[in-house]
């Protein structure tokens, strides 16, 4: 903030009634510790308060809220020859963002602190959270209600409405951000103007702007972003490429991360995982061409369902895709919201809406249920094995195979087979049938046995029923 932003927000604050949990006023009382404990007060009480910001406040008096300055300079200050700043910043669990501002105010020094919120879970200090009860500073463990509420808006948080980036000029906005990438994804004509470009990044929640600054959302940065490495909570969820040599992950040998938003990258991402699937040459009588080992739809769904319904709260891991001899993995961050049964048939329930709205308005990802059908259909069109749905405590994973005969197959993926068939054909008003897993399988009519014995063992295993009695199959969570 400049200098006339600090003096306007001075007044707000100075207006405010004379207990608030959000602002604390002070006159030279810089005991660090208490500096400390007010930190995390005033972030737990923003949060408890929806406040974009937390205030701590020298120079003002706290009873009549007059301007009276300061001789407190944080950043002289120093604790064992470490700056202020930083020795506060490595005794907050966990780490919050807050800013220092030191300027004149009606002729006098004032020393600002900006705080951001607590998210997810209480902002403590040396291993003790406080909170404000009007205008006092209390632990929290004393409170137990307004803990449990800090618990409940971190559960209930919507990620892509929080901010990773603040206070920043419309110019570092537009550097930071692809945002020709914004208007070519939603197919509109890019504005002559800077001012006309903003408002439309603002009016698709990229950014809010705040007095004379702007704030990047998640949405914006997770999306656009030129370099994710410049929004430090979103460094470590870019996307990982990991190819390896044989069936399991002894040799590693390439591996790759993204580097910008996952609308910007999309595209080159999933040509990229492509391009390192193997594949197949066909002659023909006149020419050699190459035939895909798995199809590209399919991936392209599969990549994007993991980057949208991934659970952004989990920290320190990403989607990661991995390539081995004989399959691909894909996997992302979070326990799927809905059973892995039911996966074809069933919306999908994703944490982060807007994020998916956004994407199938840019046409990166197929209607809101209808992506996991591509998949399943693309699978049995290039006669693979079915695909398996895992749901892990705090990840979801994928696992398409390369091409098995029947006689390769697993009594799991012949079953899985039968199963995500009779799905797929309920969910297009059909039923499965020995002449439609025959055709599933590519099995001549002359062996419809061997389908005969495969229906009656996923029967058996409780994963299909007949319907009516008519020799025609339903999944079994049908009614």
């Amino acid at each position: 903030m400049n200098t006339e932003e600090l003096n306007i927000l001075t007044e707000e604050l100075r207006a405010l009634p004379q207990e608030s949990e959000w602002v604390e006023f002070k006159h030279n009382n810089s005991n660090p510790q208490e500096i400390g404990e007010y930190l995390s007060a005033l972030a737990n009480s923003a949060c408890l308060e929806n406040k974009e910001y937390g205030y701590l406040l020298f120079g003002i008096e706290n009873e009549t809220h007059n301007v009276v300055g300061t001789g407190f300079k944080p950043g002289k200050k120093k604790i064992n020859h470490q700056e202020l700043e930083n020795w506060l910043a490595t005794q907050l669990e966990p780490r919050i963002d807050f800013r220092i501002f030191e300027y004149d105010h009606q002729s006098h020094d004032l020393a600002l602190f900006q705080i951001a919120p607590a998210n997810m879970r209480p902002v403590s200090f040396r291993g003790v959270a406080y909170i404000r009860v009007g205008s006092y500073k209390k632990k929290l463990k004393d409170h137990p209600e307004k803990e449990s509420k800090i618990w409940q808006k971190g559960r209930n948080a919507v990620f892509e409405k929080d901010f990773a980036i603040r206070n920043l000029t419309s110019g570092k906005v537009l550097e930071l951000l692809d945002y020709p990438s914004v208007f070519r994804l939603l197919n509109i004509p890019l504005p002559p103007n800077k001012e006309a470009i903003l408002k439309k990044l603002e009016e698709e929640k990229l950014i809010v702007k705040r007095l004379k600054k702007y704030l990047i959302t998640n949405l914006g940065a997770i999306l656009f972003a030129h370099d994710l490495h410049d929004f430090e909570q979103l460094a470590r969820k870019a996307p990982r490429v990991i190819i390896y040599k044989g069936s399991n992950k002894l040799h590693t040998v390439k591996e790759q991360e993204g580097k910008q938003g996952y609308a910007v990258a999309f595209e080159r991402l999933v040509n990229y995982v492509n391009d390192k699937l193997p594949s197949n040459e066909e002659i023909d009588r006149v020419f050699r061409k190459e035939v895909r080992v798995y199809p590209k739809l399919a991936i392209r769904e599969l990549i994007a369902n993991a980057l949208i319904h991934q659970d952004f709260s989990i920290r320190g891991t990403s989607v990661m895709i991995e390539i081995f001899d004989n399959r691909i993995e894909v996997t992302n961050p979070g326990k799927p919201l809905i059973d892995v049964d039911r996966f074809i048939d069933h919306s999908p329930e994703s944490r982060n809406e807007t994020l998916a709205g956004l994407m199938r308005r840019m046409n990166i990802c197929e209607e809101r249920g209808s992506g996991i059908d591509k998949v399943i259909h693309q699978v049995e069109a290039y006669q693979l094995p079915a695909p398996e749905f895992i749901a892990g405590d705090n990840y979801t994973r994928v696992i398409m195979y390369s091409p098995k005969s029947l006689r390769q197959m697993s009594k799991p993926d012949k079953i899985r087979a039968v199963y995500q068939h009779s799905c797929l054909k309920y969910v297009s008003g059909e039923y499965l049938s020995n002449q439609s897993l025959r055709k599933r399988f590519n099995i001549d009519k002359k062996n419809y046995s061997i389908v005969s014995r495969l229906i009656k063992e996923a029967i058996q295993f409780g994963v299909i029923k007949e319907y009516d009695n008519s020799r025609m199959y339903v999944p079994f969570w049908t009614s």
